[in-house]
């Protein structure tokens, strides 16, 4: 299908796209990668009548240790990193999901940002931040703000962003190279996951995440808290989708999904482990 009609704005850096944002606000939209908006718009699900295209703002495009933390730009493509030797040695598992996006083509044009800001429960890499408690670094005309990405994520495809507001960097906290798994199921490998699971071992707990068991990407805190009250995995595993409210598509019913997010938690447990 065809987009309907809009006007195209070229933004040469973080302040001239926000700029754009306010004098134009709910019309506008960015375009970073444009691998979730395009469709969205060929689908005309969105209908913007302004496109900012932030993709030449270089400045938003880094990886930066922080100490206890890795710094992204809203710009880094999937593909820089999962091949990015500061991110497979200080938070590996950033990588290793950056790496199961869709297909060379999305990894090589998608950006941490954009997939952040679409706010799919079905994305790959929110899993990653909710799970290592992230925050999401924002910018719009009343000056920068920092939202937990416990907070970022609303309801399915909202997100705490402002119209006005953009996405400038991601604050990752480290957890080494090992003590993570993410399983996902879907018919395709470029497919979005018909269920996802993460499990990552941090600052001496295990952290779940799941993909596609909600309106948003969300936490498995039945799961954690059987865990920390020494449940094994395997019995920790059969919470997994408590608290959830797993959609009803073409691709599976709710209570596939709630079968596989129990399976696909414990594999992910025993392989973080």
């Amino acid at each position: 299908m065809i987009p309907t009609p809009f006007d195209y704005v070229v933004a040469d850096s973080a302040d001239a796209a926000v700029a754009a944002l306010s004098q134009h606000g709910d019309d506008a939209k960015l375009l970073a990668g444009g691998m979730s908006l395009i469709p969205l718009m060929k689908l005309r699900l969105a209908t913007p009548t302004v496109l900012v295209d932030v993709g030449r703002v270089g400045e938003l495009a880094y990886v930066v240790d922080g100490g206890d933390h890795l710094a992204v730009g809203a710009l880094t493509r999937h593909h820089d990193l999962a091949t990015s030797d500061v991110v497979r040695r200080e938070c590996g598992v950033l990588a290793a999901v950056a790496a199961e996006v869709g297909d060379p083509q999305v990894r090589h044009r998608g950006t941490l940002g954009g997939s952040i800001a679409h706010g799919d429960p079905a994305s790959d890499l929110p899993a990653v931040l909710l799970a290592l408690d992230a925050t999401v670094q924002v910018r719009g005309p009343r000056g920068p703000r920092t939202i937990a990405a416990a907070d970022f994520f609303v309801d399915f495809l909202e997100t705490a962003l402002q119209p006005d507001e953009m996405i400038t960097e991601l604050r990752v906290p480290k957890c080494g190279a090992a003590g993570f798994a993410y399983e996902k199921f879907n018919r395709r490998a470029q497919d979005w996951a018909t269920v996802g699971a993460l499990a990552v071992r941090a600052d001496g707990a295990t952290r779940v995440a799941l993909v596609n068991m909600g309106r948003r990407p969300l936490r498995a805190t039945a799961v954690e808290d059987a865990l920390a009250s020494g449940a094994s995995p395997a019995d920790a595993a059969v919470h997994a989708a408590e608290g959830t409210e797993p959609p009803d598509d073409l691709n599976a019913s709710p209570e596939f999904r709630a079968h596989l997010a129990r399976v696909l938690v414990r594999r992910a447990l025993a392989a973080a482990a």
